[in-house]
């Protein structure tokens, strides 16, 4: 991939919140949904988006699609998710947040694991 394209998918808000929860694991669309509180088609148009760059991996788990990021992940990557982490300034707060959010989502789909993929749970070591 350009670094050129890259940086301009790290170049808006909602995927930088996508990354920063894929890089704890996949997730599918209603996760994100629930999580950033936005329409299915906005978040299905932003993991096009970056699918296309290579950033993330999509693959179908029954009726679901289940997104996580692309192995290896682009070193630029994951610097930009530790620098938005460590950083306690306001604006970076909702990364926080997002992951407060992403653990208490899939805690409560845990205990009906017929409503999402058995991947995500897996992956989040039996969240």
């Amino acid at each position: 991939m350009e670094l050129i394209n890259f940086y301009k998918c790290l170049g808006d808000v909602q995927r930088l919140r996508i990354i920063n929860l894929l890089n704890e694991g996949p997730l599918c669309v209603c996760h994100l949904q629930e999580i950033l509180g936005e329409a299915q088609v906005k978040i299905s148009k932003q993991l096009l988006y970056m699918k296309k760059l290579g950033v993330v991996f999509a693959r179908r788990e029954g009726v679901w699609m289940v997104y996580s990021l692309s192995v290896p992940a682009h070193p630029v990557l994951l610097a930009n998710v530790g620098y938005l982490r460590a950083n306690n300034a306001d604006e970076f707060a909702c990364f926080a947040e997002d992951l407060h959010i992403r653990s208490a989502v899939l805690q409560r789909y845990a205990d009906n694991l017929a409503e999402c993929p058995q991947v995500v749970y897996q992956a989040a070591n039996g969240c």
